[in-house]
């Protein structure tokens, strides 16, 4: 009779199952932010290349001219 109890608490028990709902969503979160950013890599890269192209333009040269 008192396994019977026991097996009858533990099939009414759902904390398990939450924690398993949670973990198959943080995955599913995860694994979209990976794609997310797989797909946009490249023209991240593109644009951080130009604009560390314009700011070197801009920079004015490491030695002085002088004028005469």
């Amino acid at each position: 009779m008192k396994f019977l109890n026991i097996l009858k608490r533990f099939q009414k028990n759902e904390d398990g199952a939450v924690t398993v709902d949670w973990v198959v969503l943080t995955a599913a979160v995860v694994g979209l932010g990976l794609v997310v950013m797989a797909a946009i890599r490249p023209q991240i890269q593109t644009l951080s290349g130009e604009i560390a192209t314009r700011i070197d333009e801009a920079t004015p040269s490491a030695t002085p001219t002088t004028t005469p």
